[in-house]
């Protein structure tokens, strides 16, 4: 600390005994100095002759030395008067010591060792009182910052002369200044009035027959609000026995008497408040014993509040529910953590009521456990309410089985009607393709039926009626995906080709008075989808588009890859396909957004929508991977985007190796089961083209009679959809059990009925229409499997 390097001020000098060692080179220009001198001190008074004074000047340099630069030092001046005294005493001039000299050179050295070894003690001693004078100011500077910040002020009251000296802490408590004179008056006058006289009665008290003084007042000066000093004095006595003198000390308590009166308030608010709860509560301590009680708990059990908390609740609780209670009370307060109870308890009625507790542990200032608050409602009229409603559930479940099953009934055909719906949206739009279809067809059927011979005419008509036989192929297959029931299998697929393909339905959804357009960015990236239900949630969105959009607006569909590279929302990392649909219409505010995916959500009028569209498509998207992103402002329309994940590549376009299947037919005995004629002869023919021996049945019941009478048939192609209640799916398992060899295809033209039962079974399926190469195909298959 600074105060250990200061000199040593009242005791040499501040020159001589220097707090910290000086340098060498200061030490040894002392020693110096500290030398010539006694050489030149002996020079000057007694010259160069005689042997007197040759040693004694050298004394006090050598305290001098040991007391400034420590005993090491010392021993120069030592060395030096030694050397001085031989030189002098006939060394000069080559003459040996007498024995007198030698006595008096001992001499010298055993008294200036000593006499260096008690100035070195001098010095130390004069360290270790600079030492202690420096720790004592220390200490005073630590008590004073303590009693400053604990606010804590030391007094003393000289009795007999009357005068109090008060320290800086205690006139601050006081609200004194540092430097104004106190005297009686003043004290007076700085305490409360109305504490004035109480104040005054303690101290003469202890000044005639105690010995202490405890006092708390509050101060005259309320400029700060009320202030509290709390003070304490310790009457000394002479051998006499009168006091003569009173110490100690004051402190501001006015934190702790405004935190006790906060805390009066709050437990009188705190009881006013458990008072007027009708629940019963309590608070009790760590033995059990109730501390508190609220008016609820005493007018239960119809008693005053003193006696509620001694009251032995055993005796009011109903014997059946007793055992179970006292199991459960005394595992609960052994665990110190919160419990419940329930139990049948006497009113002060004579009623027994279903009282349901709960207790919370609580915990004193030091964290240690102190007892459990709790607080018990009535629920009798519950219990009675929950005997009723087990009578009353046990009436609803039949019920309640009949309304789910009719709920999932109606939200499946409500599915449904969303899907037909969309479907009454293209109507006229494919009724007009249909018609243009069949117009090619009937009129190149036409032209070959009137110039049968021109080949290079039949050769163009015939195609011409393929194309468009194709097309209607397509639309209808496309027709037949939206409306279909059952689920579909997904399957790695083009998205951009899918959509292309839809191009003309989507066109006609749309209708002529929107803009429409299709910016496909996906390439040749694949997504694992269901194709119809990709088409048919991609016509939900352009019907959503083009009802948000005025007339004149425009639409586009617009794809592109995306990655994410950290999960958002449902949607996890990964490469996506983008399937946006935009529209310029009026857009959606964050609210609606929000649930615009809803089930049922719908911004439309009634009979206008059923409010399914957006909560397909968002379906699909999650069934398939994905999500849906919906971007929209008021004013600025909507773009609505299915995050498809993005499948592994595969070649698409890579069919199957080129065989020919109507060239490799076997001939067969096939027995051809189907209900419509013209189709029946259509078939026939082609089985004839295919070289193969058709016998032909119209209905289960007839082709049963038919393998019964001609064991030799080898293949059975059947239509699905078959009159007098029996399908081509009943015939075929029946005929697995009978013939289990026999070869079975089946094909339809229809998504409804037992075609998901067909399609799921191990059964060959040609989808109507089908061509020659599809057919030849197929039965190839069969016969292999």
């Amino acid at each position: 600390m600074q105060q250990d390097r200061e000199p040593i001020h009242g005791l040499i000098g501040a020159w001589l005994i220097p707090a910290v060692p000086p340098p060498v080179w200061r030490c040894a220009l002392a020693t110096l100095i500290a030398v010539s001198a006694a050489i030149l001190m002996r020079i000057a008074l007694l010259g160069l002759s005689g042997t007197i004074g040759a040693t004694q000047p050298f004394f006090p340099a050598m305290v001098l030395v040991t007391l400034y630069a420590g005993w090491r030092w010392g021993l120069v001046p030592i060395a030096c008067g030694a050397a001085f005294g031989w030189w002098l005493w006939g060394g000069r001039h080559g003459e040996p010591l007498s024995e007198d000299e030698i006595a008096t050179m001992v001499i010298f050295l055993i008294s200036a060792l000593v006499t260096t070894g008690v100035a070195e003690g001098l010095r130390g001693a004069a360290h270790s009182l600079a030492r202690a004078r420096v720790q004592q100011q220390e200490a005073e500077v630590r008590l004073d910052v303590v009693q400053t910040a604990a606010r804590v002020g030391p007094w003393n009251w000289d009795i007999v002369a009357n005068a109090l000296d008060l320290s800086s802490s205690a006139r601050q408590n006081l609200g004194l200044a540092a430097e104004e004179p106190v005297d009686s008056p003043r004290m007076q006058a700085a305490i409360h009035p109305d504490d004035r006289k109480m104040v005054s009665d303690s101290i003469r008290a202890a000044v005639r027959q105690g010995e202490a003084c405890e006092v708390e007042f509050r101060l005259a000066d309320l400029s700060q609000g009320e202030r509290w000093v709390h003070a304490r004095g310790q009457v000394l006595r002479d051998d006499k026995g009168r006091a003569v003198r009173m110490l100690g000390l004051n402190f501001d308590v006015t934190k702790r008497r405004r935190d006790d009166e906060r805390l009066r308030e709050s437990e009188a608010r705190f009881r006013s408040l458990a008072d007027s709860a009708p629940a019963l509560m309590w608070v009790s301590r760590a033995d059990g014993q109730r501390a508190f009680v609220n008016k609820a708990y005493a007018d239960f059990a119809g008693v005053s509040y003193e006696d509620a908390l001694v009251l032995d609740w055993r005796t009011r609780l109903d014997p059946q529910d007793l055992p179970s209670i006292l199991k459960g009370q005394i595992a609960g307060e052994g665990s110190r953590k919160p419990f419940s109870l329930e139990g049948r308890y006497r009113r002060a009625d004579g009623q027994m009521r279903w009282l349901k507790s709960f207790s919370q542990p609580r915990l004193d200032p030091g964290g240690e456990f102190a007892g459990f608050i709790g607080i018990a409602f009535d629920v009798s009229q519950a219990k009675q309410a929950e005997a009723d409603l087990a009578g009353v559930n046990e009436l609803l479940a039949d019920r309640v089985q009949a309304a789910v099953a009719e709920r999932d009934a109606a939200q499946a055909a409500l599915f449904q009607s969303q899907k037909l719906e969309a479907i009454g949206q293209l109507t006229g739009g494919v009724a007009h393709d249909f018609n243009n279809l069949l117009t090619v067809i009937i009129g190149a059927l036409d032209v070959v039926a009137r110039h049968p011979d021109d080949e290079a005419r039949r050769q163009k008509m015939t195609a011409a009626a393929m194309a468009a036989a194709k097309r209607g192929e397509k639309l209808t297959q496309h027709l037949l995906a939206f409306a279909r029931r059952q689920p579909l299998r997904p399957e790695v697929c083009r998205i951009d080709r899918l959509i292309a393909e839809s191009e003309g339905l989507l066109r006609r959804a749309l209708g002529d008075a929107y803009g429409f357009h299709l910016r496909l960015g996906g390439g040749v990236r694949n997504a694992l989808v269901d194709s119809g239900q990709f088409e048919a949630a991609l016509l939900n969105l352009v019907v959503n588009a083009r009802d948000a959009t005025p007339a004149g607006g425009e639409v586009t569909i617009e794809t592109r890859p995306v990655t994410l590279t950290k999960a958002v929302g449902d949607v996890s990392a990964g490469k996506y396909l983008r399937v946006a649909v935009r529209d310029t219409g009026a857009g959606m505010d964050p609210e609606t957004a929000a649930r615009a995916v809803e089930p049922f959500f719908t911004t439309k009028p009634p009979g206008e929508g059923t409010g399914l569209g957006l909560s397909q498509v968002y379906g699909f998207a999650r069934q398939s991977g994905g999500s849906v992103d919906i971007e929209t402002s008021p004013g600025q329309g909507a773009t609505v985007a299915m995050l498809l994940p993005i499948a592994e590549a595969v070649d698409l376009d890579a069919g199957e190796a080129a065989i020919d299947h109507v060239a490799g037919q076997v001939p067969s005995r096939v027995l051809l089961v189907e209900d419509d004629p013209q189709v029946a002869e259509l078939i026939d023919a082609m089985l004839h083209d295919l070289g193969h021996t058709v016998i032909r049945a119209g209905g289960v019941d007839e082709a049963l009679d038919r393998l019964n009478q001609d064991a030799t048939i080898e293949l059975v192609l059947s239509d699905v959809i078959m009159p007098g209640g029996r399908s081509g799916v009943d015939l075929a398992e029946h005929l697995a059990e009978i013939r289990p060899g026999l070869p079975v295809v089946l094909c339809s033209g229809y998504t409804g009925g037992d075609q998901g039962r067909a399609q799921a079974g191990a059964w060959p399926f040609l989808s109507k229409p089908f061509s020659l190469d599809s057919l030849a195909k197929v039965l190839t298959e069969a016969r292999a499997n």
